[in-house]
């Protein structure tokens, strides 16, 4: 069982998740993801689950610890966490989606303790292969509360038994473990080479629930560094 925790999120586009925590009670989160904390906070990095889970994650370019923050004092505790990026923090229930929500490998922020944080493969290899952020998701399992970061503005889709929708891949950020989904080409020379859209999208089938951002952090990333300047010294 998860711990049930109390939380607010503030700010408006460029969010931080607030947890309150009574005595006992505790978060896990990335490293370096804490923004501040209040007396009686204990912190405690670990693995995630033994040295396989840490090298598992490092390999998939995931930071190798996980930090529990465990509230040690009287009263009420506090912890707030913020996003790497400008962003929205969106608020999971995992009872409520069948315990398990999958999310992109960067976007996972927090959750409650007791809450299982694994990474999942794509269930194809061309996924691997081709989709780019696709291919490598973040499990997250059990009944307690969960909080994933994204990009820009968020749009949740419930998606009926057989319908179908296709997303930029990097617009991908969470979804739960009952939607299938699959990594696609887009077909056409023209799409491919001018298109702009990348030579891949992905294919979500109900039913269940994904979650899409409208700002990836890689095509925020890749605006930025369009507009730099280059060094005309170089070469």
């Amino acid at each position: 069982m998860a711990d049930i925790i109390d939380y607010k999120i503030i700010g408006s586009e460029m969010q931080l998740v607030e947890i309150e925590l009574d005595p006992g009670e505790g978060v896990r989160a990335e490293a370096g993801a804490m923004m501040y904390m209040g007396a009686g906070i204990s912190m405690q990095t670990n693995t995630g689950g033994g040295l396989f889970s840490g090298f598992k994650r490092m390999l998939t370019g995931e930071s190798f610890f996980i930090t529990s923050f465990v509230y040690e004092g009287a009263g009420k505790g506090h912890v707030a966490f913020a996003a790497p990026y400008p962003g929205k923090v969106i608020d999971i229930n995992l009872g409520d989606f069948g315990g398990q929500v999958l999310c992109q490998k960067d976007g996972f922020l927090c959750a409650a303790a007791g809450i299982d944080i694994d990474v999942a493969f794509s269930k194809r290899l061309g996924a691997g292969l081709f989709g780019g952020e696709g291919f490598i998701l973040q499990r997250l399992t059990g009944d307690g509360m969960a909080f994933v970061h994204a990009g820009g503005t968020i749009v949740r889709k419930d998606l009926h038994p057989g319908q179908k929708m296709r997303v930029d891949t990097g617009s991908l950020v969470a979804l739960t473990d009952n939607v299938d989904y699959s990594i696609d080409f887009v077909g056409g020379f023209r799409n491919a080479l001018f298109g702009g859209e990348g030579l891949f999208v992905t294919t979500l089938e109900g039913p269940g629930t994904v979650w899409l951002q409208s700002l990836p952090f890689s095509r925020l990333a890749d605006r930025i560094s369009a507009a730099l300047p280059k060094d005309r010294n170089k070469g």
